[in-house]
């Protein structure tokens, strides 16, 4: 069956239980994945995320409003075979991390910087064993090499719906610290985003609001919550 059909052919969609996971299916018929495998989810929620989605489908099928399909297609697809590889792009961010970069003024922005990402290092480690170092400008600092080892396994070690998240949150906060926050619930996904927009917001208020950067900056936060509400619902309950 092919899950990007370009018309509805079903009447409803349900979850059903696999194995140890959760299956979607479509008037009684499996989904798949785009690479054939079974779209099965780790957890009912997700599942019916999911199912919720397909059921929402006119007449015909339109992928970009199917956003936690297309994330479980990729944990699937692409994120499962080859694991190491995505978590090694992802751990390299601790290596130069947005929070240990700060301006040298002015001096309203470098206390702003600080008060948002200060909280974020201390957390990082204390509850991570990840010590930073903190430097002003953008010459790259090589932080320890226990915390880049402690952040490197920390990464290994989701499974793959975490880690397609965690990609997600990543890339598009351009912080480890702020994706593994997000998936450690240290704090609320929109705070979180807000914190890795400080540079931005200070250029905006600096020199006025850029439309087209504007709707870029709204579609990654989109995607940044997005990223968080799939780890949410991977996660068993209790």
């Amino acid at each position: 069956m092919t899950e990007w059909a370009a018309k509805r052919f079903w009447t409803e969609a349900t979850v059903e239980p696999e194995g140890t996971g959760f299956a979607v299916h479509l008037d009684g018929r499996p989904v798949k994945t785009p690479a054939k495998a079974p779209l099965v989810l780790p957890t009912e929620a997700l599942g019916r995320a999911v199912a919720a989605e397909w059921d929402a489908q006119g007449e015909k099928i339109d992928p970009a409003t199917m956003p936690f399909t297309r994330s479980a297609n990729s944990a699937i697809d692409r994120v499962a075979p080859q694991h190491a590889e995505v978590a090694e792009i992802v751990a390299a961010y601790g290596e130069s991390d947005l929070v240990c970069y700060r301006a040298d003024s002015p001096a309203a922005l470098v206390a702003r910087q600080a008060e948002a990402w200060d909280p974020l290092v201390d957390w990082a480690r204390d509850a991570l064993n990840a010590p930073l170092i903190m430097t002003v400008g953008v010459m790259h600092v090589p932080q320890p090499a226990t915390t880049i080892e402690t952040l490197r396994a920390l990464v290994h070690r989701q499974d793959i719906f975490a880690l397609t998240a965690l990609h997600d949150l990543t890339m598009l906060s351009g912080s480890l610290v702020i994706g593994l926050a997000a998936l450690e619930g240290h704090a609320a996904p929109e705070v979180l985003w807000a914190l890795s927009r400080v540079d931005e917001d200070w250029q905006t208020e600096q020199w006025g609001e850029d439309d087209e950067a504007a709707a870029v900056a709204a579609r990654k936060r989109g995607d940044f919550l997005h990223a968080a509400a799939l780890h949410a619902l991977s996660r068993p309950a209790g």
